[in-house]
């Protein structure tokens, strides 16, 4: 397993800032823990808590087990393995000493002295497509938001074959009847930890925020509509991303259960044969079979619907919503596929993506010259990709529901990096320039995930940009926004530019453009999504 020499350093100084105090010992239900006090940050940090039993062995596969009670002190002083992953995205920079099947742990960071008021909880989840992440990523890092006077909380879950794996044998074996889901089921019991235990660390179990970005996102959203959590949660941050269609949407059970069995009877194996296997020799079958993870089911119990047709029927969570995207999350070469910005070449993949309705897309991304085919490339890239779904959520959550609905656009372009021998990776850190690829275009605007370091306040945690002056400007607005959110269910205060929320009536509702001058605006965007969601049949 592979070791990160920024886990061994982080380590090293959160011992020498211990060493300043006596450890701090809190009690939870299964017993004792003893976490890291940092003076200099006046935190406390519990790291690599055990929130439920590791889902090995026969609970391979199976729902999330409660964790074993524990005699004496156990120390909560290192991350807790990441799951079983390769590099898929080339840039996720681990904390943690190992991967392991055992990973069904969570961070928290919260304030050494607090007024005995409860406080306000974060639990954030990871980006990475269902298949990479983990709650050590240093981007995630929960101490700043912890100094607003927040508990912070990141939570490790299962991932692709481990965490999504559905099969009639499975559904059989199980209580509830239906299989895969299980990355999510351990979302769920991460919130039932908190609800449970959070109070012993100084947080508020009726006051509970869950955020995240990318699949992250599209757990908050799972989270939001499944009948399971929905109780459990009392906001939630959304940034890129919404289970609905296209995006990683949950699919019928029994078409899920077919992907599932066509993968185990592709292995020469039987399941039970699969189950007995070691971790990563079963890791191993899942890589050669060139799988991009397993997609999420309406199971039944997780799911009981689609998220449009739940949250049509106003029975998600009914707690205030902050969510948005990025102004350029994918690339306008995804959409060309190669082909130069010209008018001609952006109204034939416009024919081929639109073939019955090109002429209304066509209409709705201009494209007169070669500088408006490559921001509507860029657009309709990025629409397709994760803009739209999360708009959806958006426009459902605040057409049913009362509770407050706030929308932003990330806007602000990232600095050069500092090594010219890297290269920006696709979920928002770095890779190793390849010398032989293509020269990327220069930014038009914001990629997707180069967000997440701003909004939780951890710029200084990465170090491969050339941050500057206007960079941490807009890290402390859109982290105040963030955090006035988790605490009172509104993103606005104190010298921060006024914040809207959207009507659901209102056809060009409120956006709040981030970037070095943020301001709020009306969107001049919604009739491409209106276009998209007659497109993608989620309007009926």
């Amino acid at each position: 397993m592979k070791t990160f020499s920024l886990f061994i350093l982080s380590i090293f100084m959160l011992t020498i800032a211990s060493a300043q105090d006596d450890a701090p010992r809190v009690q939870v239900a299964n017993g004792l823990l003893e976490g890291i006090h940092n003076d200099t940050l006046g935190l406390d940090l519990f790291l690599g808590v055990p929130f439920a039993a590791p889902p090995v062995g026969e609970l391979r596969w199976k729902a999330p087990q409660p964790a074993a009670n524990w005699s004496g002190v156990k120390e909560a002083k290192a991350f807790g393995p990441s799951p079983i992953q390769t590099n898929v995205f080339g840039d996720m920079n681990h904390r943690s000493s190992e991967y392991n099947e055992d990973c069904l742990y969570l961070n928290i960071w919260t304030p050494s002295e607090r007024s005995g008021e409860p406080l306000p909880v974060l639990v954030y989840f990871y980006g990475g497509g269902f298949v990479a992440g983990s709650g050590s990523e240093p981007r995630y890092d929960g101490a700043s938001m912890a100094r607003q006077g927040i508990v912070a909380v990141t939570v490790n879950y299962r991932l692709h074959i481990f965490g999504f794996l559905a099969h009639p044998e499975l559904s059989a074996e199980g209580t509830y009847n239906s299989s895969g889901n299980y990355g999510l089921l351990d979302q769920n019991a991460a919130l039932k930890w908190v609800r449970d235990n959070i109070a012993s660390f100084g947080g508020d179990p009726n006051h509970v925020t869950i955020a995240g970005e990318s699949a992250g996102s599209i757990s908050v959203s799972a989270q939001m509509a499944s009948p399971l959590s929905k109780d459990l949660i009392h906001g939630a941050i959304g940034e890129s991303g919404a289970a609905i269609n296209p995006t990683l949407a949950p699919i019928p059970l029994r078409d899920a259960e077919k992907i599932g069995e066509d993968f185990v009877n592709g292995t020469g194996l039987s399941l039970s044969e699969l189950r007995k296997l070691p971790a990563d020799s079963l890791f191993a079958i899942y890589n050669k079979a060139q799988r991009f993870g397993f997609p999420a089911t309406i199971d039944g119990y997780f799911f009981d619907q689609s998220l449009p047709e739940t949250f049509r029927a106003g029975k998600q969570a009914q707690v205030p919503l902050l969510l948005g995207w990025n102004s350029a999350e994918i690339p306008g070469m995804a959409f060309m596929q190669g082909l130069p910005y010209t008018s001609e070449n952006f109204i034939t993949k416009v024919k081929e993506a639109f073939p019955e309705t090109y002429e209304t897309a066509l209409e709705l991304y201009p494209h007169g010259n070669a500088s408006e085919v490559e921001f509507s490339a860029t657009a309709l890239a990025s629409d397709r990709f994760i803009a739209y779904s999360t708009w959806k959520w958006f426009d459902l959550h605040r057409k049913n529901s009362d509770q407050p609905v706030y929308r932003y656009l990330y806007s602000k372009l990232r600095p050069p990096l500092k090594n010219q021998n890297l290269a920006s990776g696709l979920a928002g850190g770095t890779v190793e320039r390849d010398e032989n690829a293509p020269a990327m275009p220069e930014p038009i605007g914001a990629p997707h995930a180069c967000e997440i370091e701003y909004c939780m306040g951890n710029l200084h945690l990465v170090d491969d940009y050339a941050w500057t002056d206007d960079d941490f400007k807009v890290s402390e607005t859109m982290m105040a926004y963030f955090a006035n959110f988790i605490k009172t269910g509104d993103p606005n205060g104190k010298s921060l530019p006024e914040w809207p929320a959207a009507e659901s009536a209102d056809s060009t509702p409120p956006v709040m453009v981030i970037d070095v001058k943020s301001k709020a605006e009306n969107s001049e965007d919604d009739a491409r999504y209106e276009y998209l969601d007659e497109f993608y049949g989620n309007n009926k």
